[in-house]
Formats: C-alpha cells, structure tokens, sequence
C-alpha cells in the first residue's frame, strides 16, 4: 500500500502553487494525498515566513501536526517554505521533536528524494540556492476547479527596506511567455475560466529575461484563450501601470476591471524611507487617470501602518489620502519589525500602542466607505462567478469582477437548485452585510440558463 501524505500550506497564493508543484510531485511518485493528517504517514508544512504573524502561525501548525504524531499519525513532519527559507537550521534545533526534515524552497524540486531519505528515518537538512525553485512543471489544483492562480515570475528586486522577500525568494525570474500561455490553455481545458496571475511584482513581468516590461504582451495572447472568462491581475506596483497596460485592460473584456495595486504609504518621506517611490500628489494623480482610463475599475490597495519614524501628521495626511480615495478594496496591517531588514534595524520603532491606534481608525474608516459603497450598488446588476454553497450558514455565494478569491467580499443569494461551481450568473444587488453584497439571481449567462432542467 502506497504512503500517504497530507499538506499544508500557508501564506501568500505564489506559496499556495509552490505547494501544488509538490503535491502533483508526490502523486506522479505513488504516493496517496490525505485530507485527514491521522491518516497520513507523513506531512508536509509549507509555511510562511514574510513577518512576525505569520511565522507564529507557521510555527503553530507544526506544533498542533506534533501532537498528532505524538498519537502515531503522521510519523514524520517536513517543513517547507519562506520560514523554512528564511531560518533554515533554526527550525531543526528549536524543534527537534516535531520535525524530521526542514527545506529550502530551493529543494522543492527534491521533494520526492527529501520523502524517501525521511521515511528511511534520516533527518534531513536541505538549502541548496533559492533559484533552484523551479518555475515550470506540472501542479495540482487546489482551489476550487473553476479558477486558478497561474505564476507568472518568482523573487523580487525592488528591495523595499521593511521586506523580507528578496532576501527568502531570491532574484526576480520570469517565465516564458509561452510556457505561461501553455499552462493557462491546459487550465482552461481542465475546467478553469478565471485566471489570476501573480508574481511578487507582476508588473515587472519580462524585464529580466526580454530586457522590457512584458505584461501587455504576454495579456494579448491570454486573452486568445476560448475558454478563459476572467483574467485577474494582482500585486501591481504603482509606478509601473502604464498606460498600454489601462489600454489594454479598457478595451479587453476579459480582463477584468481590477488592479491589486499595494501602495504601503503615501507620505513622501516614508515612501522614500521604505525604498519605494512618489508621494500623496502623484498617487492621488495617478488612481484618477486609473479611473479615467478604466471607468467602472476596482482599485484595491494595502497600507503599513507605523512604520519606523512615522509621526502623528504622517499617519494624518495617509488617513486623508484613504478617506479622500475612497478605495473599492483597502487592507492595512501594522508594520512588522523584521530581522535582518534596513527599517528593522532603526531605533525609531513607533510603540505598539500607537500602531494599534492608528490601525484602528484607518479600518473603522474604511468600514463605513465599504458601507457607503455598497449602499450605492443597490440595484445594479452584475456578472457573478458562481463560487460554492456555505453549508453552515445555508447560502450559495460567488464573486463578480471587483471581487478577487479569499480577500474581497462575496456575492450571497439563493438557488432553487445546486449548480456546478464555475457557472456564470445575471445577479441583482438587493443589499449588503457587513462588507458582503445580498443578491437576487436574475438569469444565467449564455446557455447557462439550462442548468437546472439539466439536473
């Protein structure tokens, strides 16, 4: 009987297809995936390892997966990721009784070699250099079937002085435009209509391996995909939208009206502080030249809040800028004293009692822009994805095109019927809770009306 394994990743969605590669690795190999980890031999944590919150949840799940070997199940945890990256044989030595083998996402490729050294009962230590990380080969779906996260380049070089990416994921690498058309197609013929392309900076897409920015380019030729509904664009950075790109996206229905754009502060001295460009003037030109180029376009955006020398009049004219902005989308996160980063380093750290404050009002702010926004889609109808049915609370969700998967609010009405997840639908906005929309289906789009007298 074949071993089996069970696997958890954490983390960002570029970690989530580091973790499908592995997986569609395992199985070519014989070896059995299992939902339940008591019934697995062996299991694998593909942690996170970008700041404080997220190593301590790294760390809590292979504490909680220690437990169950305690039991007997799994026999042996391996540990991979950005936190196995990032503190290598620390890992190893802080937890000797939960972990059996500890690997660089350099050695993701090895997985199959780093099981069996495992189950033969090595430990295991593995670092080879982080570019090893390969960028092409086959991955295992594990979102819903209908849309898949496609990566389209690894590593970073913008160096932002609060990051830990470049420093755990290496250089930034793109991929052939062809190999990503490649796997955008086979997707599409799995089933897949809604594509999301990420990379640590997508907008950077081409640059190291066609000496230009290629993200327009390689956009003209997924857009040919038949069966590819939805392409979705994230991690965007501001100063790198051109206007080819907006073009672009204002005359190609596929590609929907959305652009993750993380702006992390608009003060001009912290700005330049964290390594990264502009100020509240040229930002606030720019989202409006985005809204005029795009009309009807979701911006959504991610601000650190407290980072090191932040005064009360910084955070100030950042609250007005969010206020005055009034984002479709807007998370905020307190900043994150990293080792080994240039802002971890400075002695001006803004307290936590400060950051939590400000914190605060930026969410509290942001909730009743959400109110108000959702106040004004009353109404209106959209196109919705359809997404799943929410057993516990008894209603059938999805997604229209200023909602990405996991972060952004969902669409809720009912059905007569179950339907196959995927399906397109004409929804009507009849009212809001919390940040999540209310909806009446209307109709279902193309011949997708005759679902039900299918069934």
């Amino acid at each position: 009987m074949a071993e089996k394994f069970h696997m958890i990743t954490l983390g960002c969605d570029k970690n989530r297809v580091d973790a499908e590669m592995m997986v569609a690795k395992l199985l070519d190999a014989g070896y059995e995936f299992s939902p339940n980890p008591s019934k697995a031999d062996f299991a694998i944590i593909n942690t996170c390892g970008f700041k404080s919150d997220a190593i301590e949840e790294s760390i809590s799940e292979i504490v909680e997966m220690g437990m169950y070997k305690e039991v007997g199940k799994p026999k042996y945890i391996i540990v991979t990721g950005c936190m196995a990256q990032r503190f290598q044989h620390q890992v190893m030595s802080d937890m000797q009784k939960e972990v059996d083998a500890v690997i660089g996402i350099g050695a993701n490729a090895d997985i199959v070699s780093v099981v069996k050294r495992v189950l033969s009962g090595k430990k295991v230590l593995l670092f080879p250099p982080k570019e090893n990380l390969p960028l092409e080969g086959k991955k295992i779906q594990s979102t819903h079937p209908h849309y898949a996260y496609l990566k389209i380049a690894e590593g970073c070089n913008n160096k932002c002085t609060y990051c830990t990416i470049p420093s755990i994921r290496g250089r930034y690498r793109s991929r052939k435009i062809e190999d990503i058309v490649s796997q955008a197609k086979e997707m599409a013929q799995n089933g897949v209509r809604e594509i999301i392309l990420v990379a640590q900076d997508t907008t950077s897409y081409g640059i190291d391996l066609y000496g230009k920015y290629m993200l327009v380019n390689l956009l003209e030729e997924l857009v040919k995909i038949e069966d590819i509904r939805w392409i979705r664009l994230l991690y965007c950075y501001p100063h790198r939208i051109t206007d080819s790109l907006l073009s672009l996206m204002a005359k190609e229905e596929k590609i929907v009206n959305y652009l993750d754009i993380p702006m992390q502060h608009c003060n001009e001295k912290v700005l330049r502080e964290m390594n990264r460009r502009g100020n509240k003037d040229e930002l606030e030109k720019q989202i409006k030249h985005i809204r005029e180029m795009v009309p009807g376009i979701y911006i959504r955006t991610t601000f650190i809040i407290g980072f090191p020398g932040e005064t009360k009049e910084e955070f100030v004219e950042l609250f007005q800028f969010a206020h005055d902005m009034k984002f479709e989308r807007m998370g905020c996160f307190e900043y994150s004293q990293e080792e080994n980063t240039i802002a971890g380093e400075r002695n001006d750290q803004v307290s936590e009692s400060d950051k939590l404050v400000r914190l605060r009002s930026m969410r509290h702010q942001q909730a009743y822009i959400m109110d108000e926004f959702n106040e004004s889609l009353k109404g209106k109808i959209f196109t919705v994805i359809h997404d799943d049915y929410n057993s516990k609370k008894g209603y059938y969700f999805g997604r229209y095109y200023g909602s990405a998967p996991d972060v952004d609010p969902i669409v809720m009405y009912d059905l007569p019927a179950a339907i196959p997840s995927g399906i397109f639908l004409k929804i009507k906005i009849v009212d809001s809770r919390y940040s999540d929309l209310i909806g009446e289906v209307i109709d279902f789009c193309e011949d997708e009306s005759l679902i039900f007298e299918d069934n």
